[in-house]
């Protein structure tokens, strides 16, 4: 009889293995955030090797890289010099702005004109 209640009593006994199991590690994947792009804008007041420097010091493009940019920007009025995330776009738009005036040009007045907008 003592075996009997034993066994009564382990099978009213839940088992653990068959309790639900709440996840902890269905984590939410965090959101990405858009792209955005930081677009210079052409002018006159500003020579080719102004954009070059411009673009090696700010961005760490190679001398070609910054070459083609400044190539597109006069032919296009604009060029995208960089893909990021919104803040860093704020910064480097804030950077170029910051940048100062071409040297090599007399009239230059202050630094090239950038702005931001979503790639999407």
């Amino acid at each position: 009889m003592a075996e009997e209640q034993s066994a009564a009593v382990a099978i009213d006994e839940p088992a653990v293995e068959n309790a639900p199991v709440k996840r902890a590690d269905k984590k939410k994947k965090p959101k990405r955030q858009p792209p955005y792009h930081v677009i210079l804008w052409n002018d006159d007041d500003h020579t080719y090797e102004y954009v070059i420097r411009m673009m090696q010091k700010l961005f760490g493009h190679p001398i070609e890289q910054g070459m083609l940019i400044a190539q597109e920007v006069d032919a296009r009025g604009r060029a995208i010099v960089m893909t990021t995330t919104r803040e860093l776009a704020e910064l480097k738009r804030d950077q170029i702005h910051a940048y100062g005036k071409d040297d090599l040009i007399a009239g230059c007045k202050g630094s090239m004109s950038a702005t931001i907008e979503p790639s999407e």
